[in-house]
């Protein structure tokens, strides 16, 4: 991917390109209450201060997957207290301005140069200044966590802590993001075809976690598993692109050209668990992103009898274990925004 210069003014066309769609709009106000819900509606609760009179909040949101793309201003000088972030991640890349920011036992004054990467389980509290403009990155944590895994071989055993401060300009997160912005502006089909949003939603996830120092950097960087072999990745995109329909592990090796035998030991060695436990964890995410996203879908047994979860009391189990909250309460968040 094409470097690009590490002036400011560079990526104003990106954020343009990706985030000034009006279909991609979620409000516009001066009002502090609808502000606060809204931005809530696809981050989370918080508290929200406004020091002054002067507010003129904008947001636009594009999801790809697990990860979404984001931009928000708030015209005026606010302190922002949401707690922990719980089930996702943030990167934030000021555009303008710049935002004074605590994150667990961190502190970092992110501008223009400098990006912030918000650990999920450490409490935050940020404030912006009036003119501060960021292009944000959500990246759900089980999303996070599941790409670990497949580098490492297995479940990471303790929470994932970033380095709250990144040089992000000229360097491979911001040609990443440079790409990502192009690719959704000139095929913003990508975003919601389930097979092409799992390569994007998995390329940010992966630069990431190779470019940001972070708790597990040095255990990635020693473990260097060999690259999954071909009917791993078949089996995955094939998951990811089918995840509503009705799946057996005979049918993936057969699609796969594998025995049922070397299939489950590519996944065990490769990816850590086995491939219908991804099928599943896919599900899972795809439900999520339907109770957070799709306005058509006003109950919790919708969504998940569209993916494929008959078994209403196990999935809320395996909901609440992946995401820290019952589906309830994620639909809840959704009505509140």
């Amino acid at each position: 991917m094409p470097q690009m210069p590490p002036t400011a003014p560079a990526m104003v066309p990106l954020a343009g390109a990706l985030l000034h769609d009006t279909g991609r709009l979620v409000f516009d106000s001066d009002d502090l209450d609808t502000t606060r819900a809204r931005v809530a509606s696809v981050f989370k609760p918080h508290r929200l201060t406004l020091h002054g009179n002067a507010l003129r909040a904008r947001m636009h949101h594009v999801p790809v997957g697990a990860v979404s793309f984001n931009r928000l201003s708030y015209g005026g000088d606010v302190t922002i207290d949401p707690g922990p972030l719980g089930d996702f991640l943030l990167i934030q890349m000021p555009m303008a301005g710049q935002a004074d920011i605590h994150c667990g036992g961190q502190h970092v004054v992110s501008d223009s140069e400098c990006a912030s990467v918000l650990t999920p389980s450490e409490p935050l509290r940020m404030r912006w200044s009036a003119d501060n403009d960021q292009l944000i990155v959500r990246i759900e944590r089980s999303a996070l966590e599941r790409v670990c895994a497949a580098y490492l071989g297995r479940r990471p055993n303790q929470p994932l802590r970033f380095q709250l401060g990144m040089a992000w300009r000229n360097t491979g997160w911001q040609s990443l993001v440079q790409y990502l912005a192009d690719t959704l502006n000139h095929a913003p089909q990508t975003a919601s075809h389930p097979l092409t949003a799992c390569q994007l939603e998995q390329l940010a996830i992966g630069t990431l976690l190779t470019f940001q120092p972070h708790s597990l950097s040095d255990v990635l960087r020693e473990h260097g598993k060999p690259l999954a072999p071909r009917h791993v990745k078949v089996v995955e995109e094939y998951i990811h692109a089918h995840a509503d329909a009705a799946v057996t592990p005979a049918l993936l090796a057969e699609m796969a050209g594998v025995s049922l035998r070397s299939l489950y030991a590519g996944f065990r060695e490769h990816r850590g668990l086995s491939p219908m436990t991804y099928l599943r964890t896919v599900r899972l995410e795809r439900v999520r992103q339907d109770l957070l996203n799709d306005a058509s879908l006003s109950s919790v047994t919708a969504a998940a009898l569209r993916w494929g979860f008959a078994h209403l009391g196990r999935f809320s189990v395996e909901y609440r274990r992946a995401f820290g909250e019952c589906p309830g309460e994620t639909l809840r968040r959704r009505g509140r925004g």
